[in-house]
């Protein structure tokens, strides 16, 4: 088996300076008018007052509206194969791409924002850190053709919508809207299409391992992304929530992760993150000038979980082999907005409607029920890699009917179930990249298992045996 991994070696560039303050954009301004108006203010929006977790009602008359957006090719998506010195190359270069989109979507939404000149700078930034990462690979095996190819990006309207009411009031709206998300963006769970489950057949796994790993009561925080950006601070551009190992930065590496403490009550020392979740009540959160934080787009009070549940499941029609330690995965993805949704994975959904999920809306939920987020991920496993430079080619999904696909096996399918008691009539987003405007279908999940390799035998053998452990 040869690990495919990055190994974080130094501070990034990309890290923010000592004392360094970005002052609020116009954007992150309009966002915290945008929460008061859809709490109800000037009559712009209008909250279900049935939604006990938060969703926004359709109001009896709107008008269509449209965001600006930037929309620009995923290099690290296209990457097959990076050797090992050109690895922290690399990751720098993905985090000066997404820092770069970063700053040009801001610039783009402020008064008097020049479409195309922001573009073509945009597209000279880009061309020359793709050239760098070509280079990179290219001192240790053949330089890569065609990415500078991928340099150029395009504006993209998105479609939203703004509710009646006065004519200033559907303004700041409009303009909030640039910076997500949009009435458009919740619906009634109760109008969601049930989610069918492959049968078990005979062969198939039935039992289930949990780690106890707590919600993040130890307040573990950070804007890093040690599997996509290692050696990069706030290389994520949003908040992460962290449970299980207690040292996860970007700087972390295999052998840290191993040395570390976890929250997880059995031992377990894998390391899982998602973005947080954020209430959009109109006031500012502690992080409001601060890297993922208002430094990055994402305003609002960080909502704590209300539970976290670590679960493995088997396969439907076979048995499962054991994960290799260090096995890095990522679900969803965090660009699905202007990727399109080929990669986006997370659900959304409400206790006691969990039979009905949700890809690219937020939940309306009934009085009385919780927010839930869940990602269920890829379950079968190359044989050979712990990671891919892509982060996805090493694992796949099962096919509809439970199996994977050849050349791949199963291995225990981790779900990670996340519960929010969001206040009655009070939006809410997930934390994203900046030009991703907190739609719902741009959330993930990212694990690496860290399991002593006792426990994954014993996960194995519940899963296996038909047992709940």
């Amino acid at each position: 088996m040869t690990p495919t991994r990055f190994q974080s070696t130094g501070r990034g560039r990309n890290a923010p300076r000592k004392g360094h303050k970005r002052r609020t954009s116009p954007k992150v301004r309009a966002l915290l008018a945008a929460a008061a108006l859809l709490l109800g203010g000037g009559g712009t929006a209008v909250i279900a007052a049935n939604a006990s977790a938060g969703g926004v009602s359709r109001p009896a008359g709107r008008a269509a509206a449209t965001a600006m957006t930037i929309a620009c090719p995923d290099v690290g998506e296209q990457l097959t194969d990076v050797p090992d010195p050109a690895r922290q190359r690399v990751s720098q270069g993905l985090a000066e791409l997404d820092a770069q989109v970063a700053h040009a979507y801001e610039h783009m939404t402020e008064p008097g924002g020049a479409d195309g000149a922001v573009l073509d700078e945009l597209k000279g930034q880009r061309s020359a850190s793709i050239g760098r990462m070509a280079d990179a690979i290219g001192e240790r095996t053949a330089r890569p053709s065609g990415l500078t190819r991928l340099s150029g990006c395009t504006t993209r309207q998105v479609r939203t919508e703004a509710a009646g009411g006065d004519r200033a009031g559907q303004g700041v709206l409009r303009n909030a809207m640039r910076g997500g998300p949009s009435p458009a963006d919740f619906a009634d769970i109760r109008t969601a299409p049930a989610r069918p489950r492959p049968a078990v057949r005979a062969g198939g796994s039935t039992g289930t391992f949990t780690s106890r790993c707590g919600r993040n009561e130890n307040g573990h925080f950070n804007s890093d992304n040690v599997i996509v950006t290692p050696g990069v601070s706030n290389g994520a551009h949003h908040t992460h929530d962290y449970v299980g190992n207690l040292s996860t930065n970007a700087f972390s590496t295999d052998a840290s992760l191993a040395a570390a403490g976890t929250t997880c009550a059995n031992g377990d020392l894998s390391t899982h993150y998602w973005p947080v979740l954020r209430l959009l009540d109109g006031t500012a959160a502690p992080d409001a000038r601060a890297p993922g934080g208002g430094h990055d787009g994402n305003m609002g009070r960080v909502l704590r979980p209300a539970s976290v549940t670590i679960q493995f499941r088997g396969s439907p029609v076979s048995k499962v082999s054991a994960m290799p330690r260090f096995l890095r995965i990522i679900t969803g993805d965090a660009k699905a907005l202007t990727n399109g949704p080929g990669n986006a994975n997370a659900s959304w959904s409400c206790t006691g409607f969990e039979d009905r999920q949700l890809k690219d809306k937020y939940p309306v939920c009934p009085p009385g029920s919780q927010v839930v987020r869940t990602f269920a991920f890829q379950s079968c496993w190359d044989g050979r890699s712990t990671d891919s430079a892509n982060h996805r080619t090493h694992v796949a999904f099962a096919r509809a009917d439970g199996s994977c696909p050849r050349g791949f096996r199963a291995v225990p399918q981790l779900v990670q179930r996340i519960t929010y008691d969001v206040p009655a009539r009070t939006p809410f987003a997930v934390d994203s990249f900046p030009e991703q405007l907190h739609k719902p279908v741009t959330d993930h999940g990212d694990f690496i298992n860290v399991m002593p390799d006792a426990l994954m035998a014993r996960a194995v053998g519940c899963v296996n045996g038909g047992r709940r452990c």
